[in-house]
């Protein structure tokens, strides 16, 4: 499956970076509508039973709000730990590790999503294949990076297939021990 993949702006962050959507059709006219910052899926258009295209997703149409504080985590890629963790502590090899704590459920503090700048609000490196219609998004988070050890190397791909498919595969590696959800 070859395709033309759309790489166009999709807005100014604070620190001046230049986040862009990459735009991924098929066939069929389905559509998804990635962008670099969080490697986040912006919108999916899809056909219904009757071939009428309509977006399935909740998403924004700018970056601002994808990093405003207390914003949904609309299609982000979260981490390095997509879930909470209690009191934002855990233990790995007998050291225990303090996080930020960014939430607070039931009145107990817990680390959510990666904290306070998880994946969902860095920029990645995209990288667009035509040849599966996919793109490759890459990032590198350093060791001590929101509190977590070891450097861990992450990729997302989003593939978006004839047969109506959106794929969202995730790789990573480290060089030390670490979590990782």
């Amino acid at each position: 499956m070859e395709s033309d993949i759309k790489v166009q702006d999709f807005g100014t962050l604070p620190d001046g970076q230049l986040a862009k959507i990459y735009t991924l059709t098929n066939r069929n006219g389905m559509e998804a509508r990635v962008t670099d910052l969080g490697a986040t899926l912006v919108s999916l258009t899809v056909p219904d039973k009757d071939g009428k295209l309509e977006d399935v997703t909740l998403g924004f149409d700018e970056p601002a709000p994808y990093l405003a504080k207390g914003t949904p985590y609309f299609g982000v890629t979260a981490g390095r730990f997509g879930n909470r963790i209690a009191h934002g502590k855990f233990t790995l090899d007998g050291k225990e590790y303090a996080l930020a704590t960014n939430n607070k459920p039931g009145g107990i503090p817990c680390h959510l999503h990666g904290g306070n700048v998880g994946f969902n609000k860095v920029m990645w490196k995209g990288v667009t294949n035509t040849a599966d219609n996919s793109v490759t998004f890459t990032y590198i988070s350093p060791d001590g990076e929101e509190g977590y050890p070891g450097t861990l190397t992450t990729h997302v791909t989003y593939t978006l297939t004839d047969d109506n498919e959106l794929k969202w595969e995730a790789v990573a590696t480290t060089d030390a021990p670490t979590i990782i959800n």
